[in-house]
């Protein structure tokens, strides 16, 4: 008799492996943007200057979008559980290089390693699409994507306070065992996932060019995402060497600011909701004007705590509900493809977020707060430039212009 083989069972997602995956996002993240308000005291210690410190964060950036674009493809061929568990050891790694450096490029350079090697939520969120049962899909991705938030506007206040009464290095020090704890957990609690991808890399990475081809929607997504997180990260990389210049405050009031931005967060979850009963391109040039208005609101509040507050709510606002909007657009496109789709699109994204690191502290040098505030209208209103540029056509026209091309070819 011939044997009949037996289905895979798909693994089932616990509300603890939910809750474990959704924690352990948000503090691998957190890795990404625990530099921000250290950078002034990173440039003191080196004994170089805030444009060099600032190559520190730009890297970070860099290195999560190399990582994402090399390595994320990979978990539809390989092992997911066993990928992560490799990748896991070089963040632990890079933690401890970045916490003992000596000099400032072995710094960069182990923050761009650190970079790449933390791109694991990017893995994580699309194995919880996988994982939950498709009429909870969208609940449990939203779980998780949550904590990925919370671990963006949190690790700046934790890095801020712990900078401030132990040193920046203990940041990363206490970082590589909070790691180690959550590898443990992962490995422990983490299903396996089978890969489905049959094919070789050469065919996966090639399929990424298709789809930048063959999908306007993702590249203006993608571009869009891309300048309105180069405004974002302007702002969050430079607002440490105001607040020292102009109000002689700390690292530890830098990573509060985060605190604040949490506000903006849940507003954005709640613009969240209308993509789903409002156009989403709509919706996108109302978020992306939201960017312009905090900084216009930044550059007449240089001396003024409460002008900058409002204006980080409003900035974190829109940005954050601009992203939520973008992938309402480009996860529609193809659902066999969003894994892809997804590296694109945040490659892009960072790849924006480290062009505004590294503009923004070269323009503090000879502009100080008002070039920062200069970069962050020109961007968003560029965004908006294109955004128009690019308004979808309604059906009817749609239909129009194709039956006259067929004509035509006829």
């Amino acid at each position: 008799m011939t044997a009949i083989p037996r289905a895979k069972k798909h693994p089932e997602l616990t509300t603890l492996t939910l809750w474990i995956m959704t924690v352990a996002t948000g503090l691998i993240v957190a890795n990404l943007y625990y530099n921000q308000p250290l950078l002034e005291d990173m440039a003191r210690t080196f004994h170089t200057t805030r444009a060099k410190a600032g190559q520190v964060s730009m890297l970070t950036q860099l290195g999560y979008a190399t990582g994402m674009f090399f390595l994320a493809p990979l978990a539809d061929m390989l092992k997911r559980k066993r990928m992560m568990m490799v990748i896991f050891a070089f963040i632990i790694l890079s933690l401890i290089i970045t916490a003992s450096s000596q000099s400032i490029n072995l710094l960069i350079f182990a923050s761009f390693l650190l970079g790449a090697s933390s791109m694991i939520p990017q893995l994580l969120v699309p194995m919880t699409a996988h994982l939950a049962k498709p009429g909870e899909r969208g609940k449990k991705i939203g779980i998780v994507m949550s904590g990925l938030l919370i671990g963006i506007l949190l690790s700046r206040t934790f890095s801020g306070v712990i900078s401030e009464y132990f040193g920046w290095r203990s940041v990363y020090y206490i970082a590589a065992g909070i790691m180690l704890v959550i590898w443990l957990l992962l490995g422990l609690f983490l299903p396996e996932v089978e890969p489905d991808h049959k094919d070789g890399y050469r065919q996966l990475m090639a399929s990424l060019i298709d789809l930048v081809k063959h999908e306007p929607k993702l590249r203006v997504a993608a571009l869009r995402g891309a300048l309105c997180f180069a405004c974002f990260s302007a702002f969050w990389t430079t607002i440490v060497f105001l607040l020292k210049q102009n109000f002689n405050l700390g690292s530890d009031v830098a990573g509060e600011f985060g605190l604040v931005g949490a506000f903006g967060a849940l507003a954005a979850g709640l613009m969240g909701r209308l993509s789903d009963k409002m156009d989403a391109y709509k919706l996108s040039a109302y978020t992306i004007l939201l960017i312009l208005i905090s900084f216009i609101i930044f550059y007449f509040s240089s001396h003024s705590i409460a002008g900058l507050v409002i204006g980080v709510i409003i900035l974190d606002m829109g940005v954050q509900a601009t992203h939520i909007s973008n992938q309402s657009i480009i996860f529609a496109l193809k659902p066999e493809a969003r894994n892809r789709i997804n590296t694109i699109y945040m490659v892009t994204y960072f790849i924006g977020g480290s062009a505004g690191t590294f503009f923004a502290t070269q323009l503090w040098k000879s502009y100080q707060w008002n070039g920062v505030c200069a970069i962050g209208v020109i961007i968003s209103v560029a965004t908006l430039i294109i955004h128009f540029a690019n308004h979808p056509k309604p059906e009817g026209v749609k239909s129009k212009v194709l039956s006259r091309r067929n004509a035509a070819k006829q």
